[in-house]
């Protein structure tokens, strides 16, 4: 199965409101990084032992560690969970950008410093989801 055939299938295995929120979300990043590269991580580790929930991800970067080694990662990761989705937003700096910018403004959702956690997109403005989405995407260009 490609990427594109699993993150259907995966969609498609979710429940009917989250997989329309899920699908809603995959929608708006491919609609501002059309042409972006796709992953998919089915929350399993080499073993085959469920270590995280599934996930998506589009874009390109290489995530540097502390210790200087780098990895290929995508720039924008969502998935779903038992309590709802969360939007990852990856390789910012500044661990308090997220909170502080978007925090106050995006509605009934939890923001560290590196994902928007949310129940359901009717609680949230997708205005200030999409502003966020984008700046990850430009900071990590």
């Amino acid at each position: 199965m490609n990427i594109k055939e699993q993150i259907n299938t995966y969609l498609q295995s979710l429940p009917a409101q989250k997989r329309i929120d899920m699908q809603a979300l995959h929608k708006l990043i491919l609609q501002i990084k059309p042409a972006c590269k796709l992953w998919f991580l089915d929350g399993k580790d080499e073993s085959g032992k469920t270590v995280s929930n599934p996930s998506i991800g589009y874009g390109f970067q290489h995530l540097k560690y502390a210790d200087g080694k780098t990895r290929e990662f995508y720039q924008i990761g969502i998935s779903a969970n038992t309590t709802g989705i969360t939007v990852y937003i990856m390789g910012i700096d500044d661990k308090k950008y997220l909170v502080e910018t978007y925090g106050k403004k995006i509605g009934k959702a939890t923001v560290t410093s590196y994902c928007i956690k949310l129940k359901a997109l009717k609680d949230i403005n997708m205005n200030v989801l999409e502003e966020a989405i984008r700046f990850g995407i430009e900071r990590t260009e």
